[in-house]
């Protein structure tokens, strides 16, 4: 019985020194890139016509590893699986890869470029980033609450202003929100609207000009400084964290040196009332 339940044991962490492995994970990351190189070479119809049997072979045995991947943490982890993001956002990546790709749904072949993402998770430094992307979301949402006044705002305004001259463009809210969107993008903002505009209303760079100030260069580095901010926070906290590992690991080796002595404290006075 005793040998019955060490088995399980003995394998689960043989397993897990695998999965949890540095080689393991550089061979996801290498099959990841190899596959993406792969789909993207499916896109080209002479590469198909020319290797597309070995390109959908090596399609199909990249799933499988993915799959063996995804079957291996699930027996290492069992419950605790789902509690990293990460491992459900790959088990999600790897099922809409299984989804048959036929009929109705053969759309759903174009979601295998989704195997991609998984860097995200394999790569440490991406997942800092997407971590501080995600940290940053509370306050990104404060400023884009901001920026949607600030567009609601304009849009009627522009609308009042410039609706009657420019109906393509200001003719309603909606036609001016989407007007001001591509002028706070700077894409032909300038002789595509503004200035055909300026021709029956000379002032209105009295409008645009603030209107690109306060969106385009001051909303943009509120966004900046908030990832700057988030990323920086991150970098302390794994610093913290560290530090307090370290700290723990010192503490620990002192109080084993300290045990060591007493033991030999006690073995010498033990020797010597012997020798006594």
């Amino acid at each position: 019985m005793e040998l019955a339940r060490r088995a399980p044991t003995s394998v689960n962490a043989m397993l897990r020194s695998i999965v949890e492995s540095r080689g393991f994970n550089i061979t996801i990351t290498a099959v990841i890139v190899i596959n993406a190189i792969t789909l993207g070479l499916e896109t080209s119809p002479r590469a198909m016509a020319t290797a597309g049997p070995l390109l959908l072979a090596i399609d199909t045995a990249a799933l499988w590893i993915f799959t063996v991947e995804i079957g291996l943490k699930l027996w290492v982890y069992r419950t605790r699986f789902t509690r990293d993001g990460w491992n459900v956002f790959d088990f999600a990546i790897v099922a809409i890869s299984w989804l048959p790709a036929a009929g109705p749904l053969s759309v759903l072949r174009a979601l295998r470029i989704m195997r991609v993402l998984r860097l995200l998770s394999v790569v440490p430094q991406m997942r800092a980033v997407v971590g501080a992307l995600f940290r940053a979301l509370p306050g990104m949402g404060s400023i884009v609450t901001v920026l949607m006044l600030v567009f609601y705002v304009a849009a009627v305004m522009a609308t009042k202003l410039f609706g009657e001259q420019f109906p393509q463009w200001f003719g309603s809210i909606g036609e001016s929100m989407f007007s001001l969107f591509q002028i706070m993008t700077l894409e032909s903002w300038s002789m595509g609207i503004v200035r055909p505009v300026m021709e029956a209303y000379p002032a209105a760079w009295a409008f645009f000009v603030p209107f690109i100030v306060v969106t385009s260069f001051t909303v943009l580095n509120l966004f900046i400084a908030l990832i700057v901010n988030s990323m920086q926070t991150l970098q302390a906290d794994t610093r913290q964290e560290i530090r307090t590992e370290a700290t723990i690991a010192h503490d620990e080796r002192e109080l084993l040196l300290q045990r060591i002595d007493n033991l030999a404290d006690e073995v010498r006075k033990l020797r010597e009332q012997q020798t006594s």
